[in-house]
């Protein structure tokens, strides 16, 4: 019998389709497993029923489709409706009402069928989705116990002001230069998107606690604000002046952080640009990373991590706060560089930078993209200049508030990854 193509594409469709049930059910088999510490506990589907789940929808789909009727694919939907139906009554005499397992059992049907269709990259990704829903359960459950209701309230104005009111804000701008730049959908969609970072890395530090040490405390909470964690573990260091070492390790690695947010906010808004900036701005990481190394390696007491509380990063008055800076340093920059050339955009660069550095980023990635009156490696070296002020400023805190022993530890990585941006910025 020859193998044709289309004998070889069903069968790889059929593979995806167990391989998709195995990784499932292997999830659920080892949770229940581990749940009960007995190997003879019994489960509605484990790692064969769940890859039978897989085939049986891949099957349903392929019949229903020889015989040119979607009954077929339904009646196997019922089916399974039923029996989970059964198995859910069952259990919830024993006393079990979740539906987890259930759940992902009648989706593993339906990711199944989409092999079938050759939704292939779908069903994979679908798959994955639904382990790490799967598997997230004991991560779920420390978030919703460490929640407040100031996390609630938050957790709603963000999608207050990510899903109702960005999608109905105009999108042209009103007034003469140098006001034309300012485009309500995409101020607001600045404060979108620096709130979603914050909000994410609060999460995180939610999720996975501080107790893990300082130096996560510090590369976590460099996702919500590197400098609250520059000034957090500066006063603390007054009264743990022995760790002196861990506390700059925890500070050089939220600056770690902020470049890499740098980064990430002009590659989501100006890909042509990221192709400049992304030289300096990897080198002053790299220089802070490689002290941030030396500081690890390097013989200290050891701690077993802070217990910082980090507040909500994401309060609406902040947001507007950050909209209305994010405008007006728009409309300066703007201007700067109307009326005064390049050396203007360099000057508001520096003092933006002094107060916060994604805004400016922000406001060069937009001038900057095809089509701006603002030139590309003007708006990496102002990005560059914006991020050595900002890093001042957070030395400053450390010199200001900051311990002896810290500053005496931090200084060398401050001056290195400073004098790194600049020499690669404005000397290569």
């Amino acid at each position: 019998m020859e193998t044709t193509p289309e004998t070889l594409s069903l069968f790889m469709r059929f593979g995806v389709a167990l391989g998709i049930g195995l990784l499932i059910g292997l999830q659920r088999e080892y949770n229940a497993f581990r749940e009960a510490e007995d190997e003879d506990t019994d489960l509605f589907a484990g790692i064969r029923t769940f890859a039978l789940l897989g085939l049986l929808g891949c099957g349903a789909a392929l019949v229903a489709d020889r015989m040119a009727t979607p009954l077929v694919f339904v009646a196997v939907l019922v089916v399974m409706g039923v029996l989970i139906s059964v198995a859910y009554y069952l259990s919830g005499r024993e006393g079990s009402i979740g539906l987890t397992t259930e759940v992902a059992a009648l989706l593993t049907v339906l990711v199944g069928a989409l092999c079938y269709w050759d939704q292939l990259a779908l069903a994979a990704a679908l798959a994955v989705l639904i382990t790490v829903l799967l598997a997230m359960k004991l991560h779920t459950q420390s978030l919703v116990r460490n929640i407040t209701s100031e996390d609630v309230y938050a957790t709603l104005k963000f999608a207050v002001i990510s899903l109702i009111i960005l999608p109905v804000l105009p999108r042209t701008g009103y007034g003469p230069p140098p006001f034309d730049v300012l485009v309500p959908y995409k101020v607001w969609l600045m404060v979108v998107f620096i709130s979603g970072i914050s909000f994410l890395g609060y999460l995180l530090i939610k999720i996975v606690g501080t107790e893990r040490g300082v130096g996560l405390t510090g590369l976590l909470g460099g996702l919500a604000s590197s400098t609250a964690v520059t000034l957090t573990f500066a006063q603390r260091s007054r009264d743990a002046q022995s760790l002196a070492k861990p506390f700059a390790l925890a500070i050089l690695l939220a600056w770690s952080v902020m470049f890499i947010r740098v980064l990430v906010e002009v590659a989501a808004l100006n890909r042509p640009l990221l192709r400049i900036v992304w030289i300096p701005l990897t080198a002053a990481l790299a220089a802070c990373l490689g002290y941030c190394a030396y500081l690890y390696f390097a013989p200290h007491d050891k701690s077993s991590g802070g217990d910082d509380n980090f507040t909500n990063p994401f309060e609406l008055k902040s947001a507007l706060a950050f909209g209305l800076l994010y405008a007006v340093i728009l409309v300066i920059a703007h201007a700067a560089q109307l009326y005064f050339g390049n050396t203007g955009v360099y000057l508001s660069s520096i003092a933006s930078g002094l107060a916060d550095v994604d805004a400016i980023t922000l406001t060069m990635a937009e001038l900057s993209q095809a089509g701006g009156e603002l030139d590309p490696n003007v708006a990496a070296k102002a990005i560059v200049l914006a991020a050595v002020s900002n890093t001042i400023v957070k030395g400053g805190i450390v010199l200001g508030t900051g311990s002896p022993q810290l500053r005496r530890v931090l200084l060398p990585g401050m001056v290195v990854t400073l004098a790194t941006a600049i020499a690669v910025a404005f000397l290569v």
